[in-house]
């Protein structure tokens, strides 16, 4: 198993505060999913959003990261219970979940040594779903093709090589399971710009922009939204197309 190569941690707090939510129709299609309802395990979750999600529809949910920050500053719930772990090694018995989620994270595991622990530790009739989203997009004519020309001018060689599983909505990824088709809603969130710039903020090649560099991106990407925005304080519906992979 690889070194965890942690690009998160440092911004720990700001992806808790920035990062979007999941619709609440994805978590109820998921659900419907598995034979029980008992237990779930989010996996890499991050600052917990996925967990969250899922916690209305089952007994309790056990969610790990890698990250020690990243689980420090995830969101309580009554039951969740979070745990820093690898998701490839998790110290949970055999045959324990339900149903296995990992959001937006897949493309960051060791896959072969995931999969087998996610065999073993998955109940009978149980499901394993896997989801991730690419690009925002905003008004479909200026604001977007600023975005698109941050996303791959000015950050582009920054973002990690993984990020092209991303962008292929994970299709082009190995998922050794009897795949069940899953139809989910959109993302959405209504945002101010200043929001929606902490949310790319958080952006693993923002980070890593700036770390290089010595030059934060975002001041001269603010310059440039601003005046397309309008008034900064006006919210704009803001929708990132998902892609899920289900199977049992």
């Amino acid at each position: 198993m690889r070194p965890y190569s942690d690009h998160f941690s440092a911004l720990s707090s700001a992806y808790a505060v920035h990062r979007p939510g999941y619709p609440d129709g994805l978590f109820t299609l998921l659900a419907a999913l598995p034979a029980k309802r008992t237990r779930a395990w989010d996996c890499a979750t991050g600052s917990g959003q996925a967990a969250l999600g899922v916690a209305p529809h089952f007994e309790s949910v056990l969610a790990t990261d890698a990250s020690a920050a990243q689980v420090r500053a995830a969101a309580s719930h009554p039951r969740v219970r979070y745990a820093v772990a690898q998701a490839e090694a998790v110290p949970f018995p055999s045959g324990m979940f339900d149903l296995i989620t990992v959001a937006q994270a897949l493309h960051w595991l060791e896959l072969p040594e995931f999969y087998a622990e996610a065999r073993r530790v998955l109940a009978p009739g149980g499901m394993v779903a896997v989801w991730t989203y690419g690009r925002h997009h905003v008004d479909g004519g200026a604001i977007d093709e600023v975005l698109d020309d941050y996303y791959h001018r000015i950050v582009g060689s920054y973002w990690p090589p993984e990020r092209r599983w991303v962008e292929s909505g994970y299709r082009t990824l190995r998922f050794p399971f009897a795949e069940v088709p899953v139809a989910p809603p959109p993302m959405t969130v209504s945002w101010t710009l200043d929001e929606m710039l902490g949310y790319i903020g958080t952006w693993s090649a923002t980070a890593r922009c700036r770390t290089t560099t010595g030059v934060d991106p975002m001041p001269a990407l603010a310059d440039r939204l601003i005046p397309l925005w309008g008034d900064p304080a006006s919210r704009r519906r803001i929708e990132w197309p998902l892609s899920v992979r289900a199977g049992r």
